[in-house]
């Protein structure tokens, strides 16, 4: 039986391969598509989604818009010199023809979970701010939802939006901190991992050879992101393998190592966003997250060229 999955998504040039990889994925079942802000304005992301949607051939996976802004504080750093200013690579595609449902993300993801108890994964690929706020909506959904799958944070490696955050965390490190201290099952997918798995020239131009709409898109966009990892990491044309990764735990949680450690979430200060792992359990009772620390690369890497060239 195939996996319902819930995608929270701020599409986003990785979150557009972790969209099509999951769409390509017979064992997922994708229930709906929310939007938040972060790498770009929530109108983009949502523009973007339903683009997704519709290049994916699933004008039955509703979309629904969310936050706007982080949870307290203000929005920074929106992300237009990783994602361009569209969120898709400066590709500037054609409007949708679509139109996200009439409810927030937030309400959209507690009726969901509701309707499906112990039956939904949510997969949040951007800010925690939806998930945040579906729980402050409806506490209960805690005990119904499957497990949280996210992208985000850093538990032994260093940020990447400042020495200490990951991007995703740190946009709304409130709201993080509210996810990981839930009582719910979650699984962080973070850079400890995403870091490690490199999409090489090699690996694009071997999946671009399958010359469907999806490898179009991404021949399209992913200049923009090849060129902000060279300009930040010295990369050469390869990236970071983020947003997919959280899409291939879902597939083969089996390809990951993980620990199990309390997560709690620095919000405030220099060191916002900040993911602490606490290995020796000093802080009290807080249920453990399992953290991803090791990933077979290669594995990963295969599934993704397997999944991202079909259509």
């Amino acid at each position: 039986m195939a996996k319902k999955v819930l995608i929270d998504t701020d599409p986003g040039i990785d979150d557009s391969m972790a969209i099509l990889t999951a769409f390509n994925s017979p064992e997922l079942e994708i229930v709906g598509l929310t939007t938040v802000f972060g790498n770009s304005v929530i109108e983009n992301c949502t523009a973007n989604a339903l683009r997704l949607v519709e290049l994916a051939r699933r004008p039955d996976v509703p979309v629904a818009s969310g936050a706007g802004r982080p949870m307290v504080v203000d929005a920074e750093l929106i992300a237009a010199p990783v994602h361009g200013e569209d969120g898709m690579g400066n590709t500037h595609l054609p409007a949708p023809q679509g139109q996200p449902v009439g409810m927030t993300a937030a309400e959209f993801i507690v009726k969901t979970v509701l309707e499906n108890p112990g039956e939904i994964t949510l997969a949040p690929l951007g800010p925690l701010t939806n998930i945040a706020l579906a729980l402050m909506l409806e506490p209960k959904i805690a005990g119904l939802v499957k497990e949280v799958v996210l992208m985000g944070g850093a538990a032994t490696v260093p940020g990447n939006i400042s020495p200490v955050a990951e991007a995703n965390i740190f946009h709304d490190a409130h709201a993080a901190e509210r996810v990981f201290g839930a009582d719910w099952p979650v699984v962080m997918v973070g850079l400890d991992v995403t870091t490690r798995v490199m999409m090489t020239p090699a690996f694009f131009d071997s999946i671009f050879k399958a010359d469907t709409p999806y490898t179009r898109l991404l021949q399209k966009m992913l200049p923009v992101y090849q060129g902000f990892h060279h300009d930040f990491y010295g990369m050469n044309g390869s990236v970071h393998t983020h947003d997919p990764s959280t899409i291939t735990y879902l597939l083969r949680p089996d390809f990951f190592q993980t620990e199990e450690w309390p997560v709690h979430v620095e919000t405030t200060g220099r060191c916002a966003g900040f993911t602490i792992a606490d290995r020796a359990r000093q802080w009290g009772d807080r249920r453990p997250a399992r953290v991803c620390v090791g990933v077979d690369a290669v594995a990963e890497l295969g599934l993704l060229h397997e999944r991202l060239t079909r259509y």
